[in-house]
């Protein structure tokens, strides 16, 4: 839910044409570039962004579940902070984007109408073209460990150990087996060898010879 200022609803809610977006695109490495769709240059939050320039042609698809919201846009950021050089070198990929929607006679007034991550950044015919995923992609991003029977290490990185010129031409399979007798290196495997099969999970009470619970 966004919080909108009494008197900014108010000028939104009486049709007034004085509205417009602004983009706050950050970098990894640190580097800022605000525009806006505007004429002209306009201070908002103490932050000047800079007319001419802007993601035309965008749209923004939010959800009100979990389910990460997603935009596209394409064609129009022309702007000379964004060099070939940058875009080849993917600078600009995962770069942080916010877009407000302020009144440009009162830049006092504004509220954030999206916000979330460039991905895919390239350049087309037209320009650069790009997708944006919204925040909520965040939590689709998995965390911690799957527990499986097999080992989920590379072999020879850091979490297997094993020192992959000891063992040339050997690949390793991710069963403990493998690991143990092949490897030698059981200490290390990052499995869960012991985990019981769906076989178990689904086997039914015994057909006769009830013994309480004991197989």
């Amino acid at each position: 839910m966004r919080i909108i200022e009494q008197e900014f609803a108010e000028r939104l809610a009486s049709g007034a044409a004085t509205t417009c977006l602004c983009w706050r695109i950050t970098r990894a490495d640190g580097f800022l570039l605000a525009v806006t769709e505007h004429d002209r240059a306009i201070e908002v939050g103490g932050i000047l962004y800079q007319s001419g320039a802007a993601l035309e042609g965008a749209s923004f698809a939010q959800s009100a579940d979990l389910r990460p919201g997603h935009a596209a846009a394409g064609g129009a950021l022309s702007h000379e902070a964004i060099t070939e050089a940058d875009l080849a070198a993917g600078k600009w990929d995962g770069a942080r984007v916010d877009v407000i929607r302020t009144d440009w006679q009162r830049p006092d007034l504004f509220v954030t109408v999206w916000s979330g991550w460039l991905s895919d950044v390239t350049r087309g015919e037209a320009g650069f073209e790009a997708q944006l995923v919204s925040r909520k992609a965040e939590l689709e991003r998995p965390l911690g460990r799957v527990y499986a029977r097999q080992c989920d290490a590379v072999l020879g990185d850091e979490r297997c150990g094993v020192n992959v010129d000891a063992f040339p031409g050997l690949a390793c399979d991710h069963r403990f087996s493998t690991c143990s007798d092949v490897f030698g290196n059981a200490q290390n495997f990052r499995g869960f060898p012991h985990l019981p099969g769906a076989d178990f999970v689904l086997l039914g009470p015994a057909a006769s010879g009830n013994d309480g619970g004991r197989r």
